[in-house]
């Protein structure tokens, strides 16, 4: 016989992923996105140091395979980012109404905090943008899984449970090193049911849980071990900080302006300064809102149930252990209290909030008249209803006003007119592109290499080349269009010694170009008029900077040359045997666009 508790359950489901359809497909690349893309496109994609890539702090494997592998197959085509999306989340919904199944059973109270869960705000940024879902929807999938686990586990014995949620343990860590938590909140979660659910006190409850589970636990603490090891050796420990009272102020700010307001669906307003990503500004009755609601559930819950206070005490201990790391990370003196507020990292903390409710749920009802006055009755069931729907009305205005101030992204036209201006440049010409870095507002210099066009565009077939090198000069201006382009004269090569030849560059003799003053540390652009003898190569380079290999023609030809470095001195070299060049001066500067 199907339950319709069940029924309900995956209603609520499909309900979560019309939502989250929405959102995705409405939504396009944004900054990290970009960076999985850029690497997918310069690297092999089982080769270590992609893999392992200390991406911000983060260790993702699983996340890095997964988007190049849709990167590769769909270059640049948002759809398939969006399709995963939604894939992810129907598995990490799914795990969860398990989670909850096997916590309370058939009862409709199920539908309660698996509600609250598959539409509060709070875990709506960190799925819309895609970097953040393919660490969040795996964390908060093997979150449930494990501990559904967990508990099969502790009640029937079968060592099954204990080779599943191991291997589901290892999966999440494989996408989001912050998956290290659930051992702990499984442990919590297994524990605490077992108090509710019996007339052990809280420690014999976790001394028989770690017995009945101990193959699991150890096998979930000897991962944890290995991966912190394998995480301390790939990720730059000097990024710790230790502004203890800008944490504290991030962490205060994260209740009153993140945690609270999304427990009645706020924040209801978003606020968004490109290129940052929208953060949650909810008007002062929502805040309000919050916090009655969070007063009224802990008096209503204190007074139907027993057992609960160390269920409460653990959903504020993890609300608030669960944000540390990272603010430690993230915290300075520059930090914005606004990182707070961007609700990114409050994912997994939805699920423990649902689960946590599930075990309440569980835990015994007092036998005083107050408590028996809130038995099940057509009123009680009218409230339960009426708060749930305004809970989903509020949330989903949340979820629509974030989408109209995530869409308000520059890069998606940037990128199609970068894109279709690649194509039309390969049609036209044969003649290479200057690589250039793209407009920061859709990824700034402090990301490079991947803020360069050949590492955000490698990927893509229909393009020219990106060379060092190039016979016609070409730039993309603020919005992606292709422009051609001219040197601007920030310096000027001074007139060379040899008479009507300038610069006489022959093989295994450099000569150096002096400049007429120096030029600072930057990506330098150089254009010369120059006579050779044979087609051949020559290396250019600045006093501090990398050479660069230039192709030459016979005959009176142009080249312009992307010079990276600082210094008041070329230095040149033939390359090529017999090979004779003579150079011009010529300008070094920027690339402006021409007329």
């Amino acid at each position: 016989m199907r339950s319709p508790v069940l029924i309900a359950a995956f209603v609520l489901v499909a309900a979560q992923l019309v939502v989250r359809g929405v959102l995705a497909f409405g939504g396009y690349y944004y900054w990290d996105d970009l960076i999985l893309v850029g690497r997918a496109g310069t690297n092999p994609l089982l080769s270590f140091d992609f893999l392992f890539h200390d991406h911000d702090g983060h260790v993702m494997p699983g996340a890095f395979l997964l988007s190049g592998l849709i990167s590769k197959a769909a270059p640049l085509v948002w759809a398939w980012p969006a399709a995963s999306l939604v894939v992810l989340q129907l598995l990490a919904s799914l795990a969860l109404v398990r989670a909850l199944w096997v916590i309370v059973g058939n009862r409709a109270v199920l539908l309660v905090p698996l509600t609250f869960a598959l539409f509060t705000p709070l875990g709506v940024p960190s799925f819309a943008w895609w970097a953040a879902g393919l660490n969040a929807l795996p964390l908060q999938a093997a979150l449930a899984w494990v501990t559904a686990d967990a508990i099969l586990l502790a009640r029937t014995g079968n060592r099954r449970y204990a080779a599943t949620g191991a291997l589901v343990f290892f999966g999440g860590l494989l996408f989001f090193e912050k998956s290290a938590v659930i051992p702990f909140v499984a442990f919590a979660v297994v524990a605490l049911l077992t108090y509710v659910q019996t007339d052990k006190s809280l420690l014999q409850a976790a001394a028989d849980v770690w017995r009945r589970g101990a193959v699991l636990w150890v096998s979930l603490l000897a991962i944890t071990v290995a991966w912190v090891a394998l995480y301390t050796s790939v990720v730059d420990q000097r990024r710790w900080s230790t502004d203890l009272p800008m944490t504290w102020q991030l962490l205060r700010r994260s209740f009153t302006h993140g945690i609270v307001p999304g427990l009645v669906g706020g924040p209801w307003q978003w606020q968004r300064w490109d290129p940052a990503s929208p953060w949650g500004v909810p008007p002062t009755v929502v805040i309000v809102l919050g916090w009655v609601a969070l007063a009224a559930a802990v008096a209503v819950s204190m007074a139907r149930k027993q057992k609960l206070a160390p269920v409460w005490l653990t959903a504020l201990g993890y609300a608030v252990a669960c944000q540390i790391p990272i603010y430690l990370m993230r915290s300075s003196p520059f930090t914005a209290l606004e990182l707070a507020q961007t609700l990114r990292y409050y994912p997994d903390l939805v699920v423990v909030l649902a689960l946590l409710a599930a075990v309440g749920f569980c835990a015994p009802n007092r036998s005083t008249a107050q408590a028996q006055a809130m038995d099940t009755s057509p009123a009680r069931t009218a409230a339960v209803l009426a708060v749930m729907a305004g809970f989903l009305f509020s949330s989903l205005y949340s979820t629509a006003t974030f989408l109209t101030s995530w869409r308000d992204n520059p890069t998606k036209s940037y990128l199609q007119n970068a894109e279709a201006a690649l194509a039309r440049a390969a049609r036209e010409s044969d003649a290479p592109l200057l690589d250039q870095e793209v407009d920061p507002m859709i990824l700034q210099r402090i990301q490079h290499p991947e803020n360069m066009f050949s590492h955000m565009f490698a990927l893509l077939r229909d393009r020219p080349e990106f060379a060092s090198a190039t016979t016609r000069p070409r730039m993309f201006d603020s919005r992606g269009r292709m422009l051609d382009a001219q040197v601007t004269w920030v310096r000027l090569v001074k007139p060379g010694p040899v008479p009507d030849c300038g610069y006489l560059v022959q093989t295994d003799f450099p000569v150096e170009l002096p400049l007429d003053g120096p030029l600072l540390p930057s990506d330098w652009t150089a254009e010369f008029n120059y006579l050779a003898n044979s087609v051949g190569s020559l290396t250019m380079s600045l006093d501090d900077g990398p050479q660069v290999k230039v192709p030459v023609q016979p005959g009176l030809n142009r080249v312009f040359i992307r010079i990276p470095g600082a210094g008041q001195t070329i230095t040149v070299e033939a390359t090529t045997a017999a090979l004779t060049v003579c150079l011009a001066s010529g300008p070094v500067g920027n690339l402006a666009p021409t007329g």
